[in-house]
């Protein structure tokens, strides 16, 4: 996978870690939000750290 291509994964998966955050407050169900937040969260982190270390050199 070259760096291109990593960029563009590793985005999408920092929003989709977002969007899962974000669920909780659109199915408005308490059950699994903490669960859900907390995955998200980790996810999206996760996933940018990864982004700008693959793309640190990218010109």
């Amino acid at each position: 996978m070259n760096r291109g291509t990593a960029r563009i994964v590793f985005t999408l998966l920092m929003y989709g870690g977002v969007l899962i955050f974000l669920l909780p407050y659109v199915l408005e169900r308490s059950r699994f939000a903490p669960f859900l937040m907390l995955s998200g969260a980790i996810i999206a982190v996760v996933c940018g750290l990864l982004r700008c270390y693959f793309t640190e050199n990218d010109e």
